[in-house]
């Protein structure tokens, strides 16, 4: 009789213990998502992608805007930035991207910022066809930077010497066991100087305006939404409520616009990792990478 109980309050408690894990797996899943599960609703739709943090990838936000792209219930795209941007190339293949819907003209593509949408992140802003900026949200600094690391001092202190074998006189420009001459530092500038002339022509392209308009701004100062606004960087003024419903009047949309957004089902584990490490990649790291980046940090 003794043996019947246990096993069944071992069964009440082992049926308590998955409703409880299934429900805790179900809100995980709603907290990392985010999303908006009455969107899925039928009617007209505007697709909302959110670029947050550095720009290391491409691939998921590029993958969404295809998708969306090519969704015939998305009537628009409302790309939400708020990243002092990353690095070069994943920066460019996202303006890429947007560029490309916009001038398939099948739908409206739009962008609003949150509190920054520099370097990167206005680099990608710029493919819209429209930009709407809260007044104090922080954007611009368009330019490019490369931070590297010498610790030749520390290592000579510590009698650690650092040893490089090299095919070519400039395969380790930019080592951190030495310090960089005159002529590497002119190579690397001149590097630079035609990623800065890239982001320059695109912001150009994107905005409708001459090379001649843009460069006064392009050294590296940021603006507010509203300085930005004065000066042709941005269109309008408003909050991400505000993009959704110009986005919707664009596209034609009557009555309250449904919003659809990436539902992510990442494990509890990659959560508390991207929440708590962030998904930066190297991508402010002086040293452990070369690498070019559209970025601004304070």
């Amino acid at each position: 009789m003794m043996n019947r109980k246990s096993i069944l309050i071992g069964g009440i408690y082992f049926l308590l213990f998955l409703l409880l894990f299934f429900a805790f797996m179900f809100w995980t899943s709603r907290l990392i998502g985010g999303g908006q599960g009455a969107a899925w609703g039928a009617g007209d739709r505007i697709a909302l992608i959110r670029i947050e943090g550095v720009i290391a990838d491409s691939k998921t936000v590029v993958e969404d805007l295809r998708r969306y792209h090519r969704d015939d219930s998305i009537k628009a795209i409302l790309i939400r930035i708020d990243s002092p941007g990353g690095a070069v190339v994943p920066s460019q293949e996202i303006y890429d991207e947007v560029k490309r819907i916009r001038d398939a003209g099948k739908k409206r593509i739009v962008t609003s910022m949150g509190t920054v949408a520099a370097s990167g992140g206005y680099y990608i802003a710029a493919a819209s066809e429209k930009i709407i900026a809260n007044p104090g949200t922080l954007t611009g600094s368009i330019g490019v930077i490369m931070e590297l690391v010498n610790v030749e001092g520390l290592l000579q202190k510590i009698g650690v010497e650092g040893v490089v074998i090299k095919s070519g006189e400039n395969k380790d420009v930019g080592s951190p066991f030495r310090k960089m001459t005159e002529e590497e530092r002119a190579l690397l500038k001149n590097v630079m100087d035609d990623v800065h002339a890239q982001f320059i022509e695109a912001v150009a392209e994107g905005r409708s305006l001459k090379i001649e308009t843009v460069r006064p701004y392009a050294d590296g100062r940021i603006f507010t939404g509203r300085q930005a606004k004065e000066i042709g960087l941005v269109d309008e003024l408003g909050n991400l409520q505000d993009a959704i419903q110009r986005t919707a009047e664009l596209a034609g949309i009557e009555g309250e616009p449904q919003t659809v957004e990436r539902q992510e089902r990442s494990t509890l584990f990659e959560f508390l990792q991207n929440r708590f490490l962030g998904k930066w990649e190297g991508a402010r790291f002086p040293g452990a990478s070369v690498r070019l980046n559209y970025l601004f940090s304070l």
